[in-house]
């Protein structure tokens, strides 16, 4: 398996006459705000003076996590295939905000502990019914690990796009992604682990705990490096996120980074390949307990806050009208010369 090699989108000359053409519309400079740095982002990825978002697609991996057998999840395993399910009637969130969007939509089985069968709109990528529990072993084998890797980046060079936001399902998988918060960046396990789909505080404290003996047990197997670090406590999901996001930014798409589980697979892309994140915008900051630190950790810039905490990819298809906002102002609006508006005065 090779990982995709990303540049960085630095260009000078580019970033010059993008910004040049910002700040000449008719507006104040800066005064579209975030706006601004949304179109000169894309602009820098696409590597065009007059960049476009013509296709955009969401991509919900689901897959189950032994964990569970821990007691860390306010919902049953179940509620993982039944969700998905949901998607394939076009009954969750998802499908709502994408249609609304005119965003295309997949949904890819990645190692759900359910038997759907050939089902139209469902990808199969099943790499078994769910991953093994963590708290006692790791929760992948290094090959299952490499194929998840693989299948997500296949599936992103299938695609034709300019944008692509991620999504995920998973019971458990808000334990996998706040063990993998701490091993990445450091911080406590306290500071990592939230509600999920709604522990109490007792709930929440277990799933720390639960957290902290799997660090200590794991201590020992070398689960450090970014790769160790995702086959040890990560789920099929998130490792098809990651190889998926590492494509994607290799073919110059968007990535549009949806909340927490998500985030904890760009900790784990940006690992291996830090200029990841210049092809990166942060549709939100969630309210689950542990995204806005790692947001700061990665010097990121949500684009909304609206307290979201599903998941599904539901933030990045509702930050989507915002990416197409950013660039038809850019190619739309006109300059000060063409409005014959006067400047500012020196």
């Amino acid at each position: 398996m090779r990982i995709p090699h990303l540049a960085s989108t630095h260009d000078a000359a580019l970033a010059s006459a993008l910004q040049a053409a910002i700040d000449n519309k008719t507006k104040p400079q800066g005064s579209l705000g975030v706006l601004e740095f949304v179109a000169h982002r894309i602009g820098l990825i696409q590597q065009s003076h007059t960049p476009r978002i013509d296709r955009a697609a969401v991509v919900v991996f689901a897959g189950d996590h032994g964990v569970v057998a821990e007691n860390i999840s306010a919902y049953p395993q179940s509620v993982t295939w039944q969700m998905v399910e949901n998607f394939l009637q076009q009954g969750a969130a998802i499908n709502v905000f994408a249609r609304q969007n005119d965003c295309a939509l997949h949904i890819v089985d990645a190692g759900v502990n359910h038997e759907f069968g050939e089902r139209e709109g469902l990808v199969a990528r099943k790499l078994g019914p769910g991953t093994r529990n963590f708290a006692q072993e790791p929760a992948m084998s290094a090959a299952q690990c490499e194929q998840a890797l693989q299948y997500g980046m296949d599936l992103v060079e299938a695609m034709p796009v300019d944008v692509i936001g991620f999504g995920e399902m998973g019971i458990g998988n808000t334990t996998a992604a706040a063990a993998i918060m701490h091993k990445i960046t450091g911080i406590a396990v306290a500071e990592c682990v939230g509600a999920g789909t709604g522990l109490a505080a007792d709930g929440i404290l277990r799933k720390q705990q639960v957290i902290e003996r799997a660090v200590a047990l794991h201590a020992h197997a070398h689960a450090d490096t970014p790769l160790e670090i995702l086959r040890t406590f990560g789920g099929f999901e998130i490792a098809m996120i990651v190889g998926a996001m590492l494509k994607a930014g290799e073919r110059r798409m968007v990535l549009l980074i949806d909340g927490f589980i998500v985030t904890s697979a760009l900790l784990v892309a940006a690992k291996l390949q830090p200029a990841i994140l210049d092809y990166c915008l942060f549709s939100h900051c969630s309210d689950e307990h542990g995204h806005r630190r790692m947001l700061q950790h990665l010097d990121a810039r949500p684009l909304m806050q609206l307290d979201l905490r599903l998941g599904e990819g539901t933030g990045s298809a509702l930050a989507l009208p915002l990416l197409h906002a950013a660039v038809n102002f850019l190619a739309q609006m006109a300059t000060f010369s063409s409005a014959q508006v006067s400047e500012k005065s020196a």
